[in-house]
């Protein structure tokens, strides 16, 4: 369906003001989590501009998708130009390249012909200061992290308002107060819609034993994988139970195999792991978390490297409530396996089905509309209104 740039939608929407969505595409889960955003946006003009097409799948008919040149780790043109110091302000701003010409020139143009009511920004700094460049209003998705350097703290300032796509509960103490009075926060938006099979229904959908007990690995899109080498000894530390990975897994080429580890690569349904697992290990993604609160399960997170220190962030704020275990590195040894495991199965499940949302893709498209019509009606300051600003109180 994505192809290098589509026409704006058919005139009978045209009359709606069009919404653009930038969709990094470092892994999945930004583009899963703007479909279905957008699903609930049927009524308006959308333009998505990714560097990977590939990676959305959203057919509809007021969809358009634009293919942005892939801008990241291209050289410059002179050694002079790579040479200049980067600006403090900005974190990706290479001089010289002329993919990020194009890739900035293409949304430029795109807001300028379509002069769109939003633009929506998962997750880009600078995208949001050439937002306001261009007068046009923009949201920007909320990560976690050490952001309080000048490239993030001007984005969100260029910003109207910024998302969450996740609890508020699970937002970190540092957040700059003003910051997290302009952040709509979705609660846990989890791109999965299928019902949840029970653990036996689960188990006999995957032909597992109903009485031994499983331990998921889940691994998404955007890293190396789990590494294989400390679930050998994981593998050994618990030799009754039955480890399985799911996702993308990395070697290192001297583990060694044994019969309780085995393998699933990519699979249809990760739910029906997650469903028939009694503890789960897993990263800190905000889909993958949410994917583990939607089912409800026994967590130890292991945070995968991010910038700005994303994940260890996030990591340490599903331990502060309680939703799972944080473990900072991979165990390397049997105790500290059983150590681990044990501190996951303290996981207090109630706190942790409390991050997720059944809604919360719903109440975010709902909230979009508001905020654009507060904004084009032009009454008012945001700030003033409580629903439109307030993930929690609007409702």
């Amino acid at each position: 369906m994505p192809s290098d740039i589509h026409a704006l939608p058919s005139n009978e929407i045209a009359d709606r003001r069009p919404i653009g969505f930038f969709v990094h595409h470092q892994g999945r889960g930004h583009a899963k989590r703007c479909e279905a955003i957008i699903r609930h946006l049927p009524d308006r003009p959308i333009t998505i501009f990714t560097a990977d097409p590939s990676i959305i799948s959203l057919e509809q008919d007021n969809v358009s998708v634009v293919r942005l040149p892939e801008m990241i780790a291209q050289p410059s043109r002179t050694h002079a130009l790579h040479e200049q110091v980067a600006p403090r302000i900005m974190h990706c701003a290479p001089l010289g390249v002329r993919a990020q010409t194009e890739h900035m020139g293409i949304m430029a143009k795109w807001m300028m012909e379509a002069d769109p009511a939003l633009m929506f920004i998962d997750v880009s700094a600078e995208i949001a200061m050439l937002c306001r460049i261009l007068s046009i209003p923009a949201v920007k998705v909320r990560m976690h992290g050490d952001r309080n350097d000048a490239g993030h703290l001007g984005a969100y300032d260029c910003c109207v308002a910024m998302f969450a796509p996740y609890a508020e509960a699970l937002e970190q103490p540092d957040y700059p107060r003003e910051c997290h009075r302009r952040t709509f926060y979705s609660g846990g938006l989890c791109t999965t819609t299928d019902a949840v099979p029970a653990k036996k229904e689960a188990r006999r959908t995957l032909g597992l034993a109903e009485d031994r007990e499983i331990v998921l690995v889940l691994s998404g899109g955007g890293g190396a994988g789990a590494p294989l080498a400390p679930l050998t000894m994981a593998a050994r530390a618990r030799r009754d139970a039955l480890w399985l990975t799911v996702g993308p897994v990395s070697r290192e080429g001297h583990e060694t195999e044994f019969h309780n580890l085995q393998e699933c690569g990519w699979v249809q349904r990760p739910l029906d792991y997650i469903a028939a697992a009694d503890i789960v290990i897993a990263s800190a993604g905000d889909n993958t978390v949410h994917e583990i609160a939607r089912v409800g399960r026994p967590f130890l997170c292991i945070p995968e490297w991010r910038y700005f220190d994303e994940q260890r962030i996030k990591a340490e704020q599903i331990e502060r409530l309680g939703a799972g275990a944080a473990a900072m590195v991979w165990p390397g040894s049997t105790d500290q396996w059983l150590a681990a495991l044990e501190k996951a199965r303290q996981t207090d499940i109630e706190a942790q089905k409390k991050l997720f949302s059944a809604d919360a893709a719903e109440r975010s498209a709902e909230w979009l509309n508001r905020l654009i019509d507060r904004l084009w009606q032009g009454d008012g300051q945001l700030h003033d209104d409580e629903t439109v600003l307030n993930g929690i109180a609007a409702q």
